[in-house]
């Protein structure tokens, strides 16, 4: 999995679904709150170390998630890669249904679950919605590849 190659590191904070809209986030992913940034959080840069320590922090967690969530089926090392890059991206609690899918050995329903975890929620002047997040959509595809192929 090329996680790093494909997260691009914002050494400032931003809205994930766009000004005004999704979550305000900074660095490679990294949820500042629910909704979108303050002006005052638009304004703030964020150090080139504060972004890689976090993100290297960020990963380990989502390995160790993968470790312990799942803990009977073997992965190969193309299927761990993955599951991090899942779990990083959607977070322990939207990554727990497919661990346990994995590590019930449902490769096929894992795959399934990953390929559908393509929307975020954004707010419009009538309050929120689910949107269909486009960037999700090819890297879901990539993160459910080796259990969509796997003889499991």
């Amino acid at each position: 999995m090329r996680m790093r190659q494909r997260e691009t590191a914002q050494y400032r904070y931003y809205d994930d679904g766009g000004p005004g809209r999704g979550n305000c986030t900074w660095g490679i992913g990294t949820l500042a709150h629910r909704g979108p940034c303050t002006t005052e959080e638009l304004s703030m840069p964020v150090s080139a170390e504060k972004v890689e320590i976090t993100f290297s922090q960020k990963v380990a967690e989502a390995e160790r998630v993968v470790r312990k969530r799942v803990l009977r089926q073997a992965l190969n090392q193309e299927q761990f890669d993955a599951l991090v890059s899942f779990t990083f991206n959607a977070g322990q609690r939207g990554a727990e249904s497919v661990l346990a899918k994995v590590d019930k050995g449902d490769f096929k329903g894992a795959a399934v679950g990953i390929s559908r975890t393509i929307y975020i929620t954004v707010r419009t002047r009538k309050g929120t919605k689910r949107v269909v997040a486009r960037g999700l959509i090819s890297r879901r595809a990539e993160e459910s590849a080796p259990f969509r192929e796997a003889k499991n």
